[in-house]
């Protein structure tokens, strides 16, 4: 996945998986949701920025599979 490849939805952490993947729930619309399985993007993991669930967290999904992303940031 090219860094310009993809685009950015904002979720929340459901469940922390084994091997530092994450189950995040993203809003699509006003109704619908789906839940996308991301690992840490290069900045979080270098930083050893803690990922907990509850996290409000930016993430990149690729266009290609809509179904696996990264986290590239987490709100406070």
């Amino acid at each position: 996945m090219a860094k310009d490849d993809g685009f950015t939805l904002e979720g929340k952490v459901v469940e922390c998986l084994k091997g530092s993947k994450f189950r995040v729930q993203v809003n699509l619309n006003a109704d619908k949701t789906a839940e996308v399985i991301c690992t840490l993007g290069g900045k979080i993991r270098m930083n050893n920025i803690r990922i907990i669930p509850g996290d409000k967290v930016d993430i990149v999904v690729s266009s290609a599979d809509v179904s696996k992303g990264r986290i590239v940031w987490r709100y406070r």
